[in-house]
């Protein structure tokens, strides 16, 4: 869940299919969707069902909470380049820490033990947190926090194919894209590359 909710908050910077970049954040009606849309993942289906509706401080928080992460994730990705669309504005990696350690404390939780019958002992993590804005907050700084101290940073990577601008978790040892369709943009621009590149340095015979 974690790996999933925080590629996802990142993800919402994204190539626009037209040679740029764009946010899926802009709006509030646009943070108002994706919060819904990710409600299960964010646990907070009793405050932000249906009826939820963002505002422009809770949109202004969780895009600063998204840029600490990609920040971080940049560092993560180190030594190879971060995302095209970071590599002129990335935080300072103290102030992405401070940012998102703060965002995460901001909803005060104690951990329960869930054990049902038959089932594996769980933990869950009862908020008393009023405010649904700062647990939808706190929760996607909590997932950030657990997927980059878990193993599968070590895996993640910023994806070099032409005009993309996510990251990614590696998943077989051979993959380089966060896609087949990035795959296949990639290998036609190297191809166009090498036959640019002959063509260039072919003699003239005329």
């Amino acid at each position: 869940m974690a790996r999933q909710l925080a590629l996802e908050l990142v993800s919402t910077v994204r190539h626009d299919g037209d040679g740029g970049v764009a946010d899926d954040l802009t709006t509030v009606e646009e943070t108002t969707r994706w919060i819904q849309e990710w409600a299960g993942l964010l646990s907070v289906h009793s405050a932000a069902g249906a009826e939820f509706a963002a505002d422009e401080e809770l949109r202004d928080r969780v895009v600063a909470l998204r840029q600490a992460v990609r920040a971080l994730f940049a560092l993560a990705v180190s030594p190879a380049p971060p995302s095209r669309a970071d590599a002129d504005r990335l935080l300072p990696a103290e102030q992405a820490l401070d940012r998102l350690n703060s965002a995460a404390a901001g909803e005060p939780v104690a951990p329960q033990l869930v054990w049902l019958q038959g089932e594996t002992p769980a933990v869950r993590l009862l908020s008393t947190a009023d405010d649904p804005g700062v647990r939808i907050v706190a929760a996607l700084a909590r997932a950030a926090i657990e997927f980059l101290a878990g193993p599968q940073r070590e895996l993640l990577r910023a994806c070099t194919a032409p005009r993309c601008v996510r990251y990614f978790v590696k998943g077989h040892g051979r993959q380089e894209w966060c896609k087949p369709a990035c795959g296949n943009r990639a290998r036609v621009a190297r191809h166009y590359q090498r036959t640019r590149t002959g063509a260039d340095t072919e003699p003239d015979r005329s």
